[in-house]
């Protein structure tokens, strides 16, 4: 049995294990504690003695192999060839000696990669493809990431917040970014109904499948023309181009209506408060490249609330709730809006999301 369990096959992904720096692998499970030694520089102590260092770097979404290579060289060079990517984009460099640190960070700096986003700080933002590949996309990625982090990096730098801070983008609702549960989100939002080319959708799309690939039944089998097709009911849809998706005669996008809108408080920690879905701030933001002004002025106001007046280790949304989201919105000046009633029937607001008991 543990030579079939050691045998390698292409069936499955490989064991994980085998990827592990010796340190971790003699220490797994063992480890006694972890402080912050400087921002982007962690050490984690094992009960044997032993100690890991973790230096974050700020990565991207998308990356060359040239700049991949760069990166692998310098993980060969400190660090025996062991490094991680975080899921928020991040390059994590795992050493086991001490005096390599500042060299390592000298390195990365020259190849222009930053060290922070450990601890009350933010972290690089997560992020979908945008533009640049997405075929549902109401907004960029890579564009509007840049513009954000290019107001807020002092606070990747510097450990300068009441509590860490994770951003994160997804350029259409389907959320292929963290955007449900980071303290600050940007979601790409359609406004109109995919247009519907009834001259070609029997010849390129089947319709059982348009039908069914609508998650709110917006989408029935109809004759236009002469000609077989599908009615789109506009006051079921909610612009998720889950029908394009499936069907290239549905365009969604749409240069003059596509735009951003701005989710908060959202968290996945169980700590101090059970996790907590985002929730909207700002329906709606034009689209406006290449530095998007309007969003990243909104985000930067919210964080320099926030950080006026959390408490330490306060998150945004813990920070929401204590002092009420009316009193929230009189603070940045947004106006309630009705679309930010919810009124869906299925909202979960009841779904048990932790192991969090109440007495």
């Amino acid at each position: 049995m543990a030579e079939a369990a050691e045998r390698v096959t292409d069936i499955g992904p490989p064991n994980y294990q085998q990827f592990l720096p010796p340190i971790i692998k003699a220490n797994y499970g063992k480890w006694k504690y972890h402080e912050i030694l400087k921002p982007g520089v962690m050490m984690h102590v094992a009960e044997s003695g032993d100690r890991l260092y973790t230096v974050r770097a700020a990565g991207a979404r998308l990356m060359s192999v040239w700049k991949i290579r760069q990166i692998a060289d310098l993980a060969d060079k400190y660090c025996g060839g062991h490094l991680r990517f975080t899921s928020r984009h991040n390059i994590e460099f795992l050493l086991t000696d001490e005096s390599l640190i500042d060299p390592l960070i000298d390195d990365l700096k020259a190849l222009g990669h930053p060290v922070g986003g450990i601890g009350n700080s933010i972290s690089s933002i997560v992020h979908t493809q945008g533009w640049i590949h997405c075929h549902s996309a109401a907004t960029d990625a890579s564009g509007i990431v840049k513009a954000v982090m290019d107001e807020v990096f002092p606070h990747f730098a510097n450990r300068d917040l009441p509590a860490k801070l994770r951003i994160a983008l997804a350029c259409c609702l389907n959320m292929c970014g963290a955007v449900h549960c980071s303290d600050i989100a940007i979601l790409g939002v359609h406004r109109k109904p995919p247009r519907t080319d009834h001259e070609t959708l029997n010849k390129l799309c089947e319709i059982p499948n348009v039908v069914a690939a609508c998650p709110t039944a917006a989408i029935r089998p109809a004759q236009v023309d002469g000609k077989e097709s599908v009615q789109v009911i506009e006051e079921q849809c909610m612009f998720c181009a889950n029908c394009y998706t499936v069907c290239p005669a549905m365009p969604l996008n749409d240069p003059e209506n596509d735009g951003v809108s701005i989710w908060v408080g959202g968290k996945v920690s169980n700590a101090r408060h059970e996790p907590m879905f985002s929730k909207l701030l700002v329906p709606y933001i034009p689209n406006n490249p290449p530095r998007w002004p309007e969003v990243t002025g909104t985000i930067t106001k919210i964080i320099d609330l926030w950080a006026r007046n959390a408490r330490n280790y306060e998150r945004l949304g813990e920070w929401i709730e204590r002092i009420t989201w009316p009193k929230f919105f009189e603070l940045t000046g947004i106006p309630f809006q009705k679309e930010h009633i919810d009124d869906f029937k299925h909202a979960g607001l009841t779904f048990k999301r932790s192991t969090h008991l109440v007495h």
